[in-house]
């Protein structure tokens, strides 16, 4: 990353490459999206309190910029994200080349303390317009454009292949209008005339000063820092030493005088001294929170977490839900391991005979089966499961044989109704010699559990498949 502009200019060290800058810029840019993201995750669950701030974001995040910005500035001579990437901002003096070659060897530390920004306040201000201002105004033109005149020239209207109006009516300014639809209209003006113009300008402007940076015809890699006569420059040991020092000559200088901030826990979180270490606190904040996000980016793209959840449950066998008012004892399981050996191909499940529910509505007990012997069987067609449904009462189906049974359609529930023999008829009712239908004398469990005969909310939209 650092092999061409170490190839161009071999002599300065200090110079950092294009793509050390991009890449903060990239880091820059992606913070302001991010926490808006996490906020407005935030607001739903807190509207009352966080909807106003939502709505007010730009300006709250630029006011909190600026006051980071400021502090990194003063203290580490560089920016928040250009100090995560070791770099600092440095005055380039008004000369012819901007460099004083020899100067520098002969006094290094005078020129030094010369050109560190924090020594000239007027540079503290200029950046911190082109580091916070800039950006904000680009981001409310942007978003003025895309709602104002996006929707609008989009629908532009052609008539005879001669084009007609290029934007609505509503546009137009109305008669007799008030000074706020004045100004309205004048911005509106320069948003569609002017403003493509200055973007592209914008642009064009970044690209030139980013080739000419990267094949060292520029010092600057942007045009706004050479309108405010700064350079970005890589952080040395010397600058790490003079950060080291000042921190601690401002710790020992608050803790060393009586009853300041700084002296024992109080001072801790005295404003003078807490605001600083909070601050500075943002250095580690930032790796840490890069560092979760990429680890929460692999644990979900990533067939780790799958096979180790795989691995927890291999060989646990989870018996059905208990549901109360069923009537199922001890005796089912004893009855299940002495049940007869083609019966038990067959899938059929031979339980305790059990009293149906009885409707609440239509006091006519509800056609309902069994759960099955075995978690891989489907409690309806005793075949082993395709494609898992859990029910609302946690019971897990056949998908095509719960949905059917909800709606009503299944076969067997038609066949219970017709009063021909099912495989788990004799847990509803005796055996008949003569099929008799039984319209009318039970539900069939149209809407319900299938096992429990519970109603199912929603009908078949209450019905949830299940990921093996």
């Amino acid at each position: 990353m650092e092999f061409l502009p170490t190839l161009l200019n071999p002599l300065d060290e200090s110079k950092p490459s294009l793509f050390e800058l991009l890449s903060e810029q990239q880091l820059a840019a992606l913070i302001p999206p991010s926490l808006r993201y996490l906020l407005a995750v935030a607001t739903h669950r807190y509207p009352r309190y966080l909807l106003r701030i939502l709505n007010n974001y730009d300006e709250l995040y630029a006011l909190l910029s600026a006051v980071v910005e400021k502090y990194y500035l003063d203290t580490f001579g560089g920016g928040f994200t250009e100090n995560f990437y070791g770099l600092k901002r440095e005055k380039v003096l008004r000369l012819r080349g901007g460099e004083i070659p020899r100067t520098a060897l002969g006094v290094p530390v005078e020129v030094g303390e010369r050109l560190q920004l924090k020594n000239h306040p007027r540079d503290v201000w200029k950046n911190l317009i082109v580091m916070v201002g800039i950006p904000y105004l680009k981001r409310k033109l942007d978003e003025s454009y895309d709602i104002h005149i996006a929707p609008s020239a989009s629908l532009s209207v052609g008539l005879g292949g001669v084009e007609g109006r290029r934007f609505l009516d509503r546009d137009a300014l109305p008669p007799n209008p008030t000074v706020k639809q004045r100004i309205m209209h004048a911005y509106k003006w320069f948003l569609r005339h002017v403003y493509p113009s200055v973007n592209a300008a914008y642009y064009f402007s970044i690209l030139a000063f980013s080739l000419g940076y990267l094949f060292d015809g520029s010092k600057y890699s942007s045009p706004f820092l050479w309108m405010v006569g700064t350079r970005i420059r890589r952080m040395n040991a010397s600058d790490y030493r003079a950060i080291d020092e000042a921190s601690k000559l401002s710790l020992a200088a608050a803790a060393g005088q009586p009853g300041r901030p700084g002296q024992g826990l109080a001072g801790l979180f005295h404003p003078r001294t807490l605001w600083p270490r909070l601050l500075s606190s943002l250095r580690l904040l930032l790796p840490a929170s890069i560092f979760g996000l990429k680890f929460l980016e692999w644990w979900y793209q990533s067939d780790f977490s799958s096979q180790l959840s795989r691995k927890a449950a291999e060989g646990l066998e989870l018996p059905p839900p208990i549901v109360s008012g069923q009537g199922l004892v001890r005796k089912h399981r004893i009855e299940q391991e002495k049940a007869d050996k083609e019966k038990e191909r067959s899938g059929a499940n031979i339980s305790a005979k059990r009293d149906p529910p009885i409707s609440s509505t239509t006091y006519l007990p509800i056609l309902t089966v069994p759960p099955p012997s075995s978690t891989d069987l489907c409690p309806i067609c005793l075949h082993p499961i395709g494609t898992a449904a859990a029910c609302q009462t946690g019971y897990v189906f056949d998908f095509k044989c719960i949905f059917q049974w909800i709606e009503g359609t299944h076969e067997r529930q038609e066949a219970w109704m017709r009063g021909e023999k099912n495989e788990w008829e004799e847990d509803q009712n005796e055996q008949e010699e003569q099929p008799k239908s039984r319209q009318g004398q039970w539900e069939n469990g149209t809407g319900r559990c299938a096992v429990t005969g519970r109603r199912v909310l929603g009908g078949t939209s209450g019905i949830r498949r299940v990921m093996v």
